[in-house]
């Protein structure tokens, strides 16, 4: 593979953005199969997710919970070696934001993503440092 045709690191930023955006789950696949490996693993505060259809679930899971949302780049992703650094916003519907994070993304030579570390920096509200969910009166 030449530099030419090399996979760019913010093209794999880029998919892993649409696939957080995608509005079905038929797209999120879609997506997925040139975004990342068969057996990504996502990790963050609520646990260990491997594969696509556990990182669909749990973009579902968030969606039922909180309603459609939009996950945006707060900034540039920056990026060296096989790691991409994507420092993220998640906007509910009325344009309210619901949590910030940055996730750290190791790319296979081939541009597809096989590994996330989600960091929140802002949690959402009810949330505590273990990833519980607790709601408040």
């Amino acid at each position: 593979m030449t530099a030419a045709t090399r996979p760019q690191p913010l093209e794999a930023v880029e998919r892993y953005e649409a696939f957080w955006n995608a509005g079905t789950s038929d797209e999120q696949r879609r997506i997925a199969a040139e975004a990342f490996v068969d057996e990504i693993e996502y990790r963050a505060l609520p646990g260990v997710l491997t594969g696509v259809d556990a990182m669909i679930d749990f973009r579902a899971q968030l969606v039922e919970h909180v309603g459609s949302v939009t996950y945006r780049s707060r900034t540039a992703p920056d990026h060296h070696h096989d790691r991409a650094r994507l420092r993220w916003e998640v906007v509910l519907a009325d344009g309210t934001s619901f949590a910030e994070g940055t996730d750290i993304l190791t790319l296979t030579s081939d541009g597809r993503v096989s590994s996330v570390t989600a960091f929140l920096d802002r949690a959402p509200q009810g949330f505590d440092e273990g990833g519980e969910a607790h709601s408040h009166d």
